[in-house]
């Protein structure tokens, strides 16, 4: 009989083996390659939850990254509006002892002129020292001095036996307040 015909039982025919080899029928193939895929399908299924778990901590992380950025901007804005209602609260504090003292000066009666001018002094002094300790410094400069557009004025150009662009005449002290001009010095200048 041939491989053809079959062996008459309508099983399927058997592929001829070598010998120490097991009967391997035509499905077994298609089982292995089933399995393999199968596997194979396991491991990507594996793969996908380890992959869907690490999104959805990546997404935990950027929330929380995103509410702290949140926060430190809205903490900042408080902050910033805090520095403008509290930023002179220093200043002010340096300035109430000039005022107690101008106070007292005007409540004393009969004092003579000489008594005054010890108190003003000292009223004076208070309040130099409350702009040294708060960085408010006085622009005065000398007759001679070369005009600064950055910190003087000059109201008016006059001649003068002096170089020209020099200062001839300090007419009003100038401010600064940490190296920003508050006031500038209103000067004269020679032409």
């Amino acid at each position: 009989m041939s491989a053809q015909e079959g062996n008459g039982t309508g099983d399927t025919p058997e592929i001829p083996q070598t010998e120490g080899q097991q009967p391997v029928q035509p499905g077994d193939a298609r089982s292995a390659r089933a399995e393999q895929a199968l596997d194979a399908l396991g491991a990507l299924q594996t793969r996908l939850e380890d992959l869907e778990a690490r999104n959805a901590e990546l997404q935990e992380q950027v929330l929380r990254a995103l509410a702290d950025a949140d926060n430190t901007r809205r903490r900042s804005q408080e902050d910033v509006a805090k520095a403008r209602k509290f930023g002179i609260e220093g200043f002010a504090e340096s300035l109430v002892p000039v005022k107690d003292s101008l106070e007292a000066a005007l409540s004393q009666d009969g004092q003579d002129a000489q008594a005054w001018k010890e108190g003003v002094e000292a009223t004076l002094k208070q309040l130099v020292q409350a702009f040294e300790r708060n960085q408010l410094k006085e622009v005065a400069p000398a007759a001679g001095d070369k005009f600064d557009p950055n910190v003087h004025q000059a109201i008016s150009s006059v001649p003068a036996e002096q170089p020209a662009n020099t200062v001839v005449q300090t007419l009003q002290k100038g401010y600064t307040i940490a190296d920003r001009v508050l006031r500038p010095a209103l000067v004269t200048v020679a032409s």
